[in-house]
C-alpha cells in the first residue's frame, strides 16, 4: 500500500521529491491531486511512498 508523504504545487517539485527519495533508495510515485493525467505542470501533485518505507522517509526528511 502507498501512503502520501508530500503535497506540492507543481509537477517540477513533485519530480524533484520523487528523484530525491529514489536517490535515498525509497521507491516513490507521483499523482495529480485532481486525477488528471500526469503532465499538467501547474496542478497539485501528491508524492507517495510504500507504507513500509514511511518511517525511513520521515527520518530522511528530519535530516533536511
Amino acid at each position: 500500500m502507498w501512503v502520501e508523504i508530500k503535497k506540492v504545487p507543481s509537477l517540477t517539485l513533485a519530480e524533484m521529491w520523487k528523484e530525491y527519495f529514489e536517490g535515498e533508495g525509497i521507491p516513490s510515485r507521483i499523482m495529480p491531486e485532481t486525477g488528471l493525467p500526469i503532465g499538467q505542470e501547474t496542478a497539485v501533485y501528491k508524492v507517495y511512498v510504500p507504507q513500509d518505507k514511511q518511517h525511513v522517509v520521515e527520518e530522511v526528511l528530519r535530516k533536511l
